[in-house]
């Protein structure tokens, strides 16, 4: 055996076989990018406490990763595909790791933001390079089933993060998180040499730069504008943003349409199955990482589980969406991807729209069926979305497929986070205002706790806090009338605390309800559009780009 993997894929005779060690490597290698996300959802309490972080601060800590990430995607992949796809991934792992290095050491809320933002690059290299470097190993009858193995292990990673930094959190900093994701980028990198064979186009004309630096304007401006404006408001910055998104899509789509080999080809949106999935993809994850950005907020704050039981409590999610693969694998080729991502979609509604039925009594049990059947949804709708916009490029584009995948992926996460966190923060605000009504809390404390779910648990316990020096001082009192008044002020302090802890719970509980409803009827709209839009099994070969109705067996190795 060879210890570094040297024959090109495309000079190959017949399958690869070791793809399906190969396939390992590139579910290894995606696995990191999904869960430097989601791990953050569970470690970012002890990092504001321990950085003073404000509200803008650990926004951009979030989504800090999310910019480049998503802005530079396109471009990188056109550049894998002409240069080295296995090339970009192990880049794409050593410049992750170096981030998370960075990330580890900072003390600081600008260094933590700017070592995300070397991480989101890493992630622009990585994330098409995986699905170029499956389509190009893999035949076109065995892609299928290997996109749904990839697919799995995002919706893993997305319940696995929690739990991987619960774990590190209860015997080590919150930077422990930043930490563990080196050796997992050595072990890939190494895996990568080893058993994923080198690939490039076969033939690839001079990359379009002036169309890639385009799409990391517009979809930069894009993703600044979806952070910036429902967060902080419509200021001078989110405008801004706006209008340079708009004049920068405008300028990107009549550049590529003029131009004889552009970085991507925008007529292919006019095919009802590739817009389609691209919408599908987009709306899903709007939906599925807003209901993640709140779910875990309810668990830990007002459930009151640790990172390790809160991540543990989202497993459910994890185990649902390996069955929904395995579900789609049988059900696509017999029905066809319009239903079986339909049903996806519906079955998402469906779990927002159970999570509108929680209240100030839920437990945890009520969670169980939304996060299942969620579950099941991403792995019904999301592969043969996958598959299908993947098939819809040539293999001399396969990176620039990967990349329009994933910068619909990360779009409609991004706007789901940002939109329906927006709408969440608003309902909890407004919520907390009607429950604390009559109250002598002071306008401080009450703008304090109306922040964020966290500030309105701190906020009780400082009342609470206060109630215990009272009481520690009307032990002390030696004149029995003063220690009297001591010790009622310290019962109406701790009787204050229980009424704004309910408060802050109940508020929380009835802002999910509301947000949910509101991502619920977000997503059924989007689920009767892309029904309409994506062809049935008759219709989908006679409108399905050329490249897509090749058998593609010479591409496929």
């Amino acid at each position: 055996m060879r210890l570094v993997m040297k024959e090109p894929v495309e000079t190959a005779e017949r399958p690869y076989p070791r793809r399906w060690w190969a396939l390992l490597v590139l579910c290894l290698s995606l696995l990191i990018i999904v869960m430097a996300n989601t791990a953050l959802t569970v470690a970012a309490p002890d990092m504001t406490a321990d950085l003073g972080l404000g509200s803008a601060d650990l926004q951009w800590v979030i989504d800090g990763y999310t910019v480049p990430y998503a802005a530079l995607m396109l471009l990188l992949g056109a550049v894998g595909d002409k240069y080295s796809r296995r090339g970009a991934l192990i880049l794409g792992l050593a410049v992750f790791a170096g981030g998370a290095v960075f990330g580890y050491a900072a003390g600081s809320a600008a260094t933590v933001i700017a070592a995300r933002a070397v991480m989101g690059t890493g992630a622009a290299l990585i994330m098409p390079a995986t699905l170029s470097l499956l389509a190009a190993t893999f035949p076109r009858r065995e892609r299928a089933k290997a996109i749904t193995l990839w697919t799995a292990t995002a919706g893993l990673a997305i319940a696995a993060g929690p739990v991987v930094a619960g774990a590190l959190l209860r015997d080590h900093g919150w930077s422990a998180t930043f930490l563990i994701n080196v050796p997992i980028a050595a072990v890939a990198a190494v895996g990568a040499l080893v058993l994923v064979p080198p690939s490039r186009a076969g033939h690839h004309d001079r990359i379009d730069y002036v169309g890639g630096l385009l799409s990391v304007l517009w979809i930069g401006a894009l993703v600044y504008m979806i952070i910036e404006g429902p967060h902080f408001g419509w200021g001078a910055k989110a405008v801004t943003a706006a209008v340079v998104a708009g004049a920068g899509l405008l300028a990107f789509v009549l550049w590529e349409l003029r131009h004889p080999h552009p970085v991507l080809d925008v007529r292919r949106f006019a095919h009802r199955r590739f817009a389609g999935s691209n919408l599908a993809v987009a709306l899903f994850f709007l939906a599925v990482f807003g209901a993640f950005y709140y779910l875990t907020q309810h668990l830990q704050f007002v459930l009151g589980y640790d990172a390790l039981g809160t991540g543990v409590r989202m497993l459910p999610l994890a185990g649902a969406v390996f069955a929904g693969s395995a579900l789609t694998g049988w059900l696509t080729p017999r029905v066809g991807m319009r239903w079986t991502v339909t049903a996806g979609m519906a079955g998402g509604t469906t779990a927002l729209a159970l999570l509108t039925r929680v209240d100030a009594a839920s437990g945890y049990g009520d969670f169980v069926a939304p996060l299942i059947i969620l579950g099941l949804a991403i792995g019904l709708a999301l592969s043969p979305c996958t598959d299908a916009i993947m098939g819809a490029f040539p293999e001399s584009e396969l990176g620039v497929g990967g990349a329009v995948n994933d910068t619909s992926l990360e779009l409609g996460g991004s706007l789901g986070i940002a939109v329906l966190g927006s709408l969440l923060a608003t309902s909890y605000g407004n919520h907390l205002t009607d429950a604390t009504s009559g109250s002598r809390l002071p306008a401080s404390a009450l703008a304090t706790a109306q922040d964020s779910v966290g500030a309105g648990y701190a906020v009780a316990r400082g009342i609470g806090e206060q109630a215990r020096r009272t009481a520690a001082r009307a032990a002390q009192a030696t004149d029995p009338q003063q220690a009297a008044q001591l010790k009622a002020q310290a019962g109406q302090l701790s009787e204050g605390a229980r009424q704004m802890a309910d408060a802050v719970g109940s508020s929380f509980a009835s802002a999910v309800a509301h947000t949910s409803l509101v991502g619920a009827v977000l997503l059924g709209i989007g689920t009767v559009l892309v029904a309409a839009l994506l062809p049935g099994r008759a219709a989908a070969g006679r409108q399905a780009p050329a490249e897509e109705r090749e058998p593609a067996e010479s591409g496929a190795r």
